[in-house]
């Protein structure tokens, strides 16, 4: 019994032969195995790098407003005449120079005679957006009355962080509010 070799023309020989040299070729596989690792490790990395940005602005938020806020309970705004304006300035005083404080902050200062009765205030209007500077109140109170101070602000990073959706806003940004209850020193004693 003859075993029949199949007969193969030259193309076809070239072909084959070139299938196994690609097969055997290790040239690239270094950047196919970073292209199918590269992706997910840059995620992770901006994931980390956006989170962290998020966590650092926030608690300079609340730390900003928790040493703002002194200045209330200790009585010096309310003695020395300080407007709302003048003290949104001391709060960004406090901040990070990436915070913008001129068109995406708020600040509402509330006065109530206990705590039970406080009412947050909203920082968003009915379509998400942040609410207008005219729709904020600034009331500091008297001597030994309680006080609530809350910022809004509207972190426009988030819509801006690749691989990452923090925005909770309709414009894309993050809503960060930070807030501060507090009863005043009897300051008039």
């Amino acid at each position: 019994m003859y075993l029949v070799s199949p007969v193969r023309s030259v193309s076809q020989q070239r072909s084959v032969g070139l299938a196994r040299s690609w097969a055997r070729d290790e040239r690239g596989t270094t950047a196919i195995e970073f292209a199918l690792v590269g992706l997910p490790f840059f995620m992770f990395l901006f994931g980390i790098f956006g989170l962290g940005l998020y966590f650092f602005t926030t608690f300079s938020l609340e730390s900003a407003v928790e040493q703002a806020s002194r200045l209330i309970r200790v009585g010096f705004v309310q003695e020395s005449g300080m407007t709302a304006e003048e003290f949104k300035q001391e709060v960004c005083k406090r901040l990070p120079a990436f915070v913008d404080c001129d068109g995406k902050m708020r600040v509402n200062v509330q006065s109530y005679s206990d705590f039970a009765s406080i009412i947050p205030p909203a920082c968003t209007d009915t379509e998400g957006n942040l609410v207008p500077p005219h729709g904020t109140s600034y009331n500091t109170g008297g001597a030994s009355e309680v006080v609530l101070v809350t910022i809004c602000y509207e972190w426009d990073m988030a819509g801006l962080l690749p691989f990452l959706k923090l925005g909770n806003m309709p414009s894309g940004a993050a809503l960060i509010q930070a807030s501060a209850t507090f009863r005043t020193e009897p300051y008039g004693d």
